[in-house]
């Protein structure tokens, strides 16, 4: 069992989390510009990397509050955590 620090309400079970996928890629500016093709890029293509990936999760038993955790892929260890818009900063 993992505990993830919820930078809200501190370190928690890993049931009481969901992880979204990564946090990396930026919204397009404009996505009405956006091709059919670009747009499905966007929505659902990720780089699914070894190492180290910035996640988003979401703490849904907890206070429901959407987080940035720093995570290794390989050890399944997490590094950091933060709140949205910070960047969770490897120690």
């Amino acid at each position: 069992m993992l505990l993830i620090p919820c930078p809200y309400c501190g370190a928690r079970s890993q049931e009481e989390f969901v992880c979204r996928g990564e946090a990396v890629p930026a919204r397009p500016a404009d996505p009405a510009r956006l091709s059919d093709a670009e747009w499905a890029d966007y929505l659902f293509l990720r780089d699914n990397r070894r190492g180290l990936v910035v996640e988003r999760w979401l703490h849904r038993h907890g206070c429901r509050r959407w987080f940035v955790l720093l995570r290794d892929t390989v050890s399944d260890r997490i590094l950091a955590a933060a709140k949205p818009g910070e960047t969770p900063a490897a120690p």
